[in-house]
């Protein structure tokens, strides 16, 4: 097609953004930080390399996931304790945050629901910042690798990406089929992953991971949570993911429960108040 007349002054339009956040409820950080110091261990989950693992986390309470041998990536998904059908929901965190989640931003749960489930209060790699190739850590973007795409791209049948990881770890959990399981599965939040979309392609990319030993994410429970983590088939996602041939290592998940008292003041968010009447009364 040739290119019209007015194509340069079209493009020069000024984004808006969709969704200003400035009136987002703001998590207490101070009462979290504050809790956060006394709190006592619970717990911990080791993910075993290119597998997953559930834990449970009570409302108040703190979970982080680490790398401790060496750099991996990991898929979280998260569901409310009691109901399975309010989820983590990427998109909308995507929308509301922007495409990598860093402290003070949030995990949202789905439709109609449509509240925090849990709030990053730490994250040692948020020097990263923005990259020259425009990559980032802890992205909303990326589905998880599944073995049906990879089933569409190249004909295999690879068991132990994530997709798959996260649907055998929560039918052991919940004592479900995997059928019934796997469409509980969701889009994740790509722990320590580092991605981006290249600038003239607009595609989906990954790189090496800064993650190190000792890094980690930590999270500020808003409600009861089951979780689940997959440590990906890729290692640190620097060539490939779901095969075999990537370097891989443990992920471990540890729950913390804060001083009685310590949050004094703190409640967990109700569900969005939103009547559902949908135009009609």
């Amino acid at each position: 097609m040739t290119e019209p007349s007015d194509a340069a002054t079209r493009r020069a339009v000024k984004p808006v953004i969709c969704y200003p956040n400035e009136t987002l409820p703001a998590p207490d950080l101070e009462l979290y930080a504050q809790a956060r110091k006394g709190a006592v261990k619970l717990g911990e989950v080791l993910v075993p390399p290119r597998d997953a693992a559930c834990f449970r986390v009570k409302a108040g309470q703190f979970f982080r996931i680490s790398s401790v041998e060496g750099p991996q990536v990991g898929d979280l998904n998260l569901w409310n304790a009691e109901d399975l059908s309010e989820r983590f929901y990427s998109g909308k965190s995507r929308a509301l945050h922007g495409t990598h989640l860093t402290v003070a931003e949030r995990m949202w749960s789905s439709f109609p629901y449509l509240r925090p489930m849990a709030t990053i209060v730490k994250d040692t790699l948020d020097w990263y910042g923005i990259d020259a190739y425009g990559g980032s850590v802890h992205d909303v973007i990326g589905t998880r690798c599944d073995p049906y795409t990879g089933n569409l791209l190249s004909g295999t049948q690879y068991h132990h990406c994530c997709h798959s990881n996260l649907t055998r770890a929560l039918a052991d959990e919940m004592g479900l089929s995997l059928h019934e399981a796997e469409a509980h599965v969701h889009d994740v939040l790509n722990v320590f992953m580092c991605t981006g979309f290249t600038r003239d392609t607009g595609q989906y990319f990954m790189k090496a991971s800064p993650v190190r030993p000792g890094d980690h994410l930590e999270f500020f429970a808003e409600i009861d949570l089951l979780g689940a983590l997959s440590a990906c088939p890729g290692g640190d996602c620097s060539t490939e993911h779901s095969s075999d041939t990537a370097r891989c290592h443990p992920l471990l998940v540890e729950m913390f429960e804060p001083e009685p008292g310590a949050l004094n003041g703190w409640a967990s968010p109700p569900v969005n108040g939103y009547d559902r009447s949908h135009g009609r009364g």
